[in-house]
């Protein structure tokens, strides 16, 4: 039984949390990491600590991301693993939210996963391997209150991630969706001591993505639902 093998991983959306979790962990498997964000500032000591480097990128800019692969194809090599973990929000009452916010947070949310997942596919059809792996949350599977824009953004990923999964999985590229139904820990923002574990641990995310990046290609799951042991559902 052939595992899949992967060379070079491309996290789009990338800063602390998950996206670094997933840098560590690439690296530890000898693949090479480019990070996108649109500030890559922050991303400094994750690229010392990985050997990562790090491209500026607007996500929902289709020339931005069209220039972001040709950059990493040509500095690094054509991605065959490929992360979006870029989302936007706008909150408020239904009838308070500003039309040109709802729709920012829409494209960077989903459009910007399609922008990526088109680049992605063009360079790993010819192969007929790669794996995309796209980041949802609660909100692709549950609208919550004075949330809509959000809850727009991830069930269109979530839809998106479907599609492509029942049109490139015959062609060789595994994708997946992964909802993170609950708050993910980091330095800032931690569970009360009464409560463990009740936060998802970001390097615990990454391992479940690396576990369904191992999947042969006879039993891929194209959808993961992640949550703490406490968490409701």
């Amino acid at each position: 039984m052939d595992l899949p093998k992967y060379k070079t991983a491309l996290i789009v959306g990338a800063g602390e949390g998950l996206s670094a979790s997933l840098a560590r962990l690439f690296a530890s498997k000898e693949i090479r990491v480019a990070l996108a964000a649109r500030k890559i500032e922050k991303l400094g000591a994750l690229c010392h600590e990985t050997g990562a480097r790090a491209y500026a990128c607007n996500a929902a800019e289709p020339d931005d991301v069209e220039r972001l692969f040709g950059l990493v194809e040509r500095e690094i090599a054509a991605p065959d693993l490929v992360v979006y973990n870029a989302s936007g929000r706008a909150r408020g009452p239904f009838v308070d939210l500003v039309p040109a916010e709802v729709a920012q947070a829409i494209m960077v949310s989903a459009f910007g996963g399609f922008l990526v997942a088109q680049q992605a596919a063009s360079r790993m059809l010819p192969k007929k391997h790669g794996a995309i792996l796209l980041t949802g949350a609660s909100a692709s599977v549950k609208g919550y209150a004075q949330s809509a824009p959000f809850a727009m953004g991830k069930f269109g990923l979530r839809g998106l991630a479907q599609s492509l999964a029942r049109e490139l999985s015959p062609q060789g590229i595994h994708v997946a969706h992964f909802v993170i139904d609950g708050g993910i820990r980091s330095a800032g923002r931690t569970e009360p001591a009464d409560r463990p574990d009740s936060m998802l641990d970001p390097d615990a995310i990454a391992l479940s993505y690396w576990n369904v990046l191992q999947q042969p290609r006879s039993a891929w799951t194209w959808e993961m639902e992640l949550r703490p042991w406490v968490e409701k559902f």
